[in-house]
């Protein structure tokens, strides 16, 4: 795993956000090489699959298929004010499980928007080989339980 400010890190919707120069082919980059990693330890099912990295390091490997499908995340100033609105991934109640939410700062339209986003995350997920279940939290917010395949 790399350590922050020292190599790539995926989006989690908990940082100052990722429109830096650049981004787009990092993202692109690290998203190869997942697909990579996987072709190569998987054996049979490929790229269809979460590698074993990816099951030890659920936040990180879900935040790295968001982002490269182009969704975004949100993000936090440095005062921990939330600014955008996007998906935030999180680590589940367990070690296999990721959590992901819709947020947005207050005042916007992520609570509305949240079921449709929501299904786009899920999408994106779904094609990269990973189960998502829709659930209803505190306040009646949605959130994704997010885990590999079994």
């Amino acid at each position: 795993m790399a350590v922050p400010g020292q190599g790539f890190e995926p989006a989690t919707g908990d940082g100052p956000g990722t429109a830096s120069p650049g981004r787009a082919a990092e993202v692109a980059t690290a998203f190869e090489g997942l697909l990579q990693i996987r072709r190569l330890v998987n054996g049979p099912a490929g790229a269809a699959v979460p590698a074993p990295w990816e099951v030890r390091q659920p936040p990180r490997a879900v935040a790295l298929v968001l982002e490269a499908a182009g969704i975004p995340p949100s993000a936090l100033d440095a005062e921990g004010r939330r600014t955008g609105t996007g998906y935030r991934v999180a680590a589940g109640a367990e070690p296999r499980l990721a959590e992901v939410t819709w947020l947005g700062p207050p005042g916007s339209s992520a609570a509305e928007e949240e079921q449709a986003r929501l299904a786009d995350c899920a999408a994106a997920l779904e094609r990269a080989g990973w189960v998502c279940l829709l659930y209803r939290g505190p306040r009646r917010r949605r959130f994704l339980e997010v885990e590999p395949p079994r």
